[in-house]
């Protein structure tokens, strides 16, 4: 029996050592899969001139090989590879205040995302509805009488409702009511009569005529909808290479946009396929989240506005910076539920990358502090180190979190690229006009030259 065990024993080591370097292997294969390697961030250098000078907005594609931009309220993309322009999206040509309200590119693939703007054509509709008759007088006081009066059932006493004045059908309904009940002969006088008919096979007839049915009181009702309409676009770019057309596909109508409203920013959520807008409209302003099944939310609350956003690509979680009257937070959404982040007002947001969120602490004008803590899909409370401290000018600045966890800063014709252990880094930039991609590892150069525009890309060194 003893030896009987270990054997049992023996195999079963054996069993778990060849299972051990199997699970390994599978886990690893489920790794790469949840989380892939970083990809290195596609760069090209090269030069070309567009024409035109008065760009806004340009931005360069995930391959850089498109660039799209707005030019006196039209909206452009321009293939780099084959140096000519590809698509353009004007305003509607009955109000040029309408048009292509915001764009911006994916972070995965050459397609661009836009909102487009254009009047409602039936803001007015009228709908044509049954009225409710409302209970008259006299049935009120008809009901009121026998639900009142104890009338024993010996009496013959007879309660008499006086014919109100007004509707001929309501006025015959309530005179038909009668408290006290009728005794046999009453029942025998009141009998309708039968009428035989010709046709011996058919049934007798009721020789009472029966009431009219009253016509039915109708009345028109107007409905007042959203002046504006705001439709979401996707515009599927093909291989730079290619000579195909671009495909422009409408997506939705967002009827919750408000008229007028500015979109100030968008992040997207390669995890969870969300869009996050903030839209501003006069001096309010609204978060909007957009599904994949094309449901609209605000989560937005009444007073309070949005100033900076960035989406985890890790776990998808929303982080956002708000003001309230004169008090300014940062916190962290998952759906619905708002955790704080912080309450410093002299944090911001800088981005987030790779499951790791950036605020940089302001002192005037000047970044002097970067914190960053790593997310974790355990819990939601962040562990914030400082990971950088100097001085950098900040006002009017752009921030990029590169594909390298590089955080890098455009101002005021200078690019700082911060490494991860810290380290500072100064690119002198030389175009008029100048952008980095959202990747943080091209450098776009802008400079007018005549009716044209000069354009170099390179990489961001």
């Amino acid at each position: 029996m003893k030896k009987k065990w270990q054997i049992i024993l023996s195999w079963t080591l054996v069993s778990v050592m060849l299972q051990l370097p199997i699970y390994y292997l599978l886990n690893r294969q489920i790794e790469k899969v949840m989380t892939p390697a970083t990809t290195q961030p596609i760069v090209r250098t090269l030069k070309t001139t567009i024409s035109g000078t008065n760009f806004e907005n340009m931005q360069i594609s995930y391959g850089k090989d498109y660039i799209a931009y707005e030019e006196n309220g039209i909206l452009k993309v321009y293939n780099l590879k084959q140096d000519k322009q590809v698509f353009t999206k004007s305003a509607p040509s009955n109000d040029k205040n309408l048009g292509v309200l915001y764009f911006q590119w994916l972070p995965d693939r050459n397609t661009l995302v836009y909102f487009y703007a254009r009047k409602n054509p039936n803001p007015v509709t009228t709908e044509t509805v049954p009225v409710t008759p409302a209970p008259s007088t006299s049935q009120s006081t008809a009901s009121a009488n026998s639900s009142t009066s104890k009338t024993p059932a010996s009496s013959n006493t007879t309660t008499t409702v006086q014919k109100p004045k007004g509707n001929t059908a309501h006025t015959q309904e309530a005179t038909s009511t009668q408290v006290s009940p009728p005794n046999t002969a009453q029942i025998q006088a009141t009998k309708p009569e039968t009428v035989k008919t010709e046709d011996p096979q058919q049934a007798p007839v009721n020789s009472t005529t029966p009431a009219s049915t009253p016509t039915q009181e109708q009345r028109v009702v107007t409905h007042y909808s959203n002046p504006q309409i705001t439709d979401l676009y996707t515009l599927e770019l093909p291989n730079s290479d290619e000579d195909t057309e671009p495909d422009d596909r409408f997506n939705e109508s967002i009827s919750s946009f408000p008229a007028g409203g500015q979109i100030t920013d968008m992040v997207v959520s390669t995890f969870t396929n969300l869009i996050y807008l903030t839209v501003k409209t006069g001096s309010n302003s609204q978060l909007m989240e957009i599904d994949v099944m094309k449901n609209v939310r605000t989560l937005s609350r009444s007073g309070e506005l949005i100033t900076e956003m960035a989406a985890s690509d890790k776990f998808g979680t929303l982080y956002i910076e708000s003001k309230t009257g004169n008090s300014k937070v940062i916190q962290s959404l998952q759906g619905t539920q708002r955790q704080t982040v912080s309450e410093d007002n002299t944090e911001t947001i800088l981005g987030d990358r790779f499951g790791t969120l950036y605020l940089g602490q302001i002192d005037g004008n000047n970044l002097v502090k970067i914190h960053s803590a790593a997310e974790n899909s355990t819990s939601t409370k962040l562990e914030f180190k400082t990971i950088w401290q100097g001085l950098i000018p900040f006002k009017d600045a752009s921030v990029v979190i590169g594909t390298n966890s590089q955080i890098v800063i455009n101002s005021n014709q200078t690019a700082y690229l911060i490494q991860k252990d810290g380290q500072l880094k100064q690119v002198e930039l030389t175009g008029k006009n100048n952008f980095i991609s959202k990747d943080g590892a091209e450098l776009v150069e802008l400079t007018p030259n005549g009716s044209s525009t000069d354009i170099e890309l390179k990489p961001l060194q």
